[in-house]
Order: C-alpha cells, then sequence, then structure tokens
C-alpha cells in the first residue's frame, strides 16, 4: 500500500480513538453509496455526525479541511440521505471535519463541527 493510504488510513483510526474519547457511538467507516464514501458516521444524541476525516504529513500546502470541494460535499450529502433511509433513522445530520496532521513526530487532531453546510 503507499505510504499516503497508510497514513489517511492512520488518520482515521485516530479520528474514530477521538470521536470515541468525546462519546460518539462509531455507527459505520468507510460507508460506500454509488461514488461517495464516508470516512466516519458517528451518533451523539440526536446528532449523526457525517465526519470527513483529511490527514496531511504537515500543513505547509495548507490545513487539511482546506481540501474538502463542493463536489465532495454534494456526493456526501447524497450518501448520507441513502443512510438515513436504509436505517429508518430519525436525526439531524451535521457535516463535519476532523483534521489530524503531523506536527514534529505527534499528530494533532482538530474536530470541525458544521465545517459546512449543504443548501
Amino acid at each position: 500500500m503507499a505510504e499516503h493510504n497508510d497514513l489517511g488510513k492512520l488518520g482515521e483510526e485516530l479520528a474514530v480513538e477521538y470521536l470515541q474519547k468525546d462519546n460518539y457511538h462509531i455507527l459505520q467507516t468507510n460507508w460506500v453509496f454509488q461514488k461517495a464514501e464516508i470516512d466516519i458516521l458517528a451518533q451523539k444524541g440526536n446528532i449523526l455526525a457525517v465526519v470527513e476525516v483529511k490527514t496531511r504529513s504537515s500543513i505547509e500546502f495548507g490545513q487539511p479541511q482546506d481540501f474538502v470541494n463542493p463536489k465532495k460535499i454534494q456526493l456526501l450529502v447524497k450518501a448520507v440521505n441513502e443512510y438515513i433511509i436504509q436505517n429508518d433513522l430519525d436525526v439531524d445530520v451535521r457535516f463535519d471535519i476532523v483534521s489530524v496532521f503531523k506536527n514534529n513526530k505527534t499528530f494533532e487532531i482538530e474536530h470541525l463541527q458544521d465545517a459546512f453546510f449543504y443548501f
């Protein structure tokens, strides 16, 4: 597996641990619908958090969250709508980004709630 794939997998694992420590219940990871993949679906209370994980080895070229584009947002919205229908959920949906980046020899994690909206 390519090094960037390993880094992305590690970032997703760190994000899951981070969310669990913050009392989120992880419903699914890497959930796929058509061309969309949702990194993490997590629930806390009546909130379904659709979490996009962005992992970078440094922030030299920008913050990880800067790399979520409108097309990705559109795919996430379509996928989460299908997930809600398939699982007959009655929840409020929130789109979050968990940013994971390497700072020297450690990883820093930032959880951005309501990171983007879809109109």
